[in-house]
């Protein structure tokens, strides 16, 4: 079969930019927003426990694990290894699990699934239909999420309202699933992201330096162009519309569990 071509994408023979020197552009209220930040992390160390970081090891993510690993929280972080990605994001896992306070914990897929799935379609079935790449995503990320996740109270993500229509009213805690959702930065903006990075030193995914503001599966992702949305790199192929491998995906209007009652007053 003929695999879709990343069209539109910069030239890699290009010198690579550096993503900090690009993108650091804080915010007016950037240190309000870190303090918030801060606040809503140790809400989550202290009030939902057993809690967890969800890591794809970009640059919120890294965000994120640099401020829990600063506040010394008792928060692990995990990633989930799906078997196909970059090597430049496996080389920043090694460094991260080397480096990092808080453990790191890696899920793969189970072996089995992921040799049947390549053996009945091929290699290259995401390309082929929706259903396909979402088969994929299942064997390869739902289900090992769901071992990271089990036996948490809470979760926290990299979620961002700037990085899609589907995100733009992403909470700071999401009550709308049976597990609580942590997004900390749900309101910084990429300039923000950067800047925390470039002044703070943290180490991050040289694909960024590449023109890959949103990394997954090496397969599914490519580089964007000026002007491209956020994520226009991830599954190229496929419709604008919803963007999500199923991890971030919100459950419908009808279908959404109420909050939790509580009697602590959460962080702004």
């Amino acid at each position: 079969m003929t695999v879709p071509q990343a069209a539109s994408v910069p030239d890699e023979a290009a010198p690579a930019a550096r993503a900090m020197q690009v993108h650091a552009k804080p915010s007016a209220d950037f240190d309000a927003k870190l303090a918030a930040t801060q606040a809503l992390l140790r809400h989550a160390a202290a009030e939902a426990a057993p809690v967890t970081q969800a890591s794809s090891l970009g640059a919120e993510d890294v965000v994120i694990t640099h401020i829990v690993n600063a506040l010394a929280l008792p928060i692990p972080v995990f990633v989930l290894d799906t078997g196909a990605l970059h090597a430049e994001t496996l080389a920043l896992l090694a460094r991260t699990r080397a480096n990092s306070r808080a453990p790191v914990n890696v899920y793969r897929p189970v072996p089995e699934a992921v040799v049947q799935f390549v053996a009945r379609e091929g290699r290259d079935a995401m390309y082929r239909s929706v259903n396909l790449r979402k088969a994929c995503c299942g064997i390869r990320k739902m289900e090992p999420l769901a071992r990271a996740l089990e036996g948490q109270r809470a979760w926290i993500t990299g979620l961002r309202r700037e990085q899609s229509n589907a995100r733009a009213d992403v909470p700071a805690i999401d009550t709308r699933e049976p597990r609580l959702k942590f997004n900390p930065l749900a309101d910084w903006t990429w300039g923000d992201v950067w800047h925390y990075i470039a002044t703070r030193g943290v180490d991050y995914n040289a694909l960024h330096d590449r023109f890959f503001p949103s990394i997954g599966c090496e397969p599914c992702t490519r580089a964007i162009s000026l002007g491209e949305d956020f994520r226009a790199g991830r599954w190229w192929w496929e419709s604008n519309d919803l963007k999500e491998c199923g991890l971030h995906v919100k459950p419908p209007a009808d279908d959404r569990s109420p909050a939790p009652q509580t009697h602590e007053e959460s962080p702004a």
